[in-house]
């Protein structure tokens, strides 16, 4: 049986991955702001009230564990927010970076305690934030953290190899969330590949950048 621990697992591709995960017999410690009744008819451990931007926050979750080893960590709680150039919020833009840049390495390092040779670490990223691939520009600050996610991910795969400690990159796809309005595919689909991707990447291949569909993207 494999433990995951999945931040942002109370909607969305977290609540997603928490049931699939659940469902096939895995332990799952489902990390969020806020609990609801989806979560809770899960078989999984919820902690909540974690703010995955706050240190002392952390520190709680880290508490909390006691001890406990984490198989697979996955970072999956992000913002998206628009910021087209004609009317940029530095505010907005600035959110993003501490959600969806800073805060996976922050939520990494407090559980570094809890993690061993073996373990994964998957940061749910977006092709949103490669550079090779952006031909439509705008959205400002979602694209511009996802790119800083990315280096994080990149600079904690080479760090952490030598420990045994895997780390990926993974875009799930644009997916019908409330993040995006409800448009793409069902995050049950997106969830079911993002898994498939975390059962099948090893060490060999640590520090890489994947689509949920099977191929690996450009940086």
């Amino acid at each position: 049986m494999t433990t995951v621990l999945i931040t942002g697992a109370n909607r969305g591709i977290g609540l997603e991955m928490a049931g699939q995960y659940s469902h096939r017999g895995d332990e799952v410690i489902a990390v969020c702001r806020s609990s609801n009744t989806d979560l809770e008819q899960l078989d999984v451990q919820v902690i909540e009230g974690v703010d995955v931007t706050s240190d002392e926050s952390l520190a709680g979750l880290r508490k909390s564990l006691d001890g406990k080893n984490i198989d697979r960590l996955v970072n999956n709680a992000g913002i998206l927010e628009r910021n087209p150039l004609d009317d940029l919020d530095p505010v907005s833009i600035e959110r993003q970076f501490r959600v969806n840049a800073v805060a996976p390495l922050r939520v990494t390092s407090a559980l570094l305690g809890s993690l061993q040779s073996g373990s994964s670490v998957f940061i749910i990223t977006s092709r949103m934030g490669s550079i090779d691939d952006n031909t439509s520009g705008g959205s400002y600050g979602y694209r511009m953290s996802k790119a800083a996610v990315n280096m994080a991910g990149k600079s904690l795969s080479v760090d952490l190899k030598e420990s045994g400690i895997a780390v990926f990159l993974l875009h799930p796809g644009w997916v019908s969330t409330e993040m995006t309005g409800q448009t793409g595919i069902p995050a049950g689909d997106s969830a079911r590949g993002l898994i498939e991707r975390m059962d099948t990447l090893d060490i060999s291949q640590t520090g890489t950048f994947w689509h949920q569909e099977g191929y690996e993207l450009p940086w």
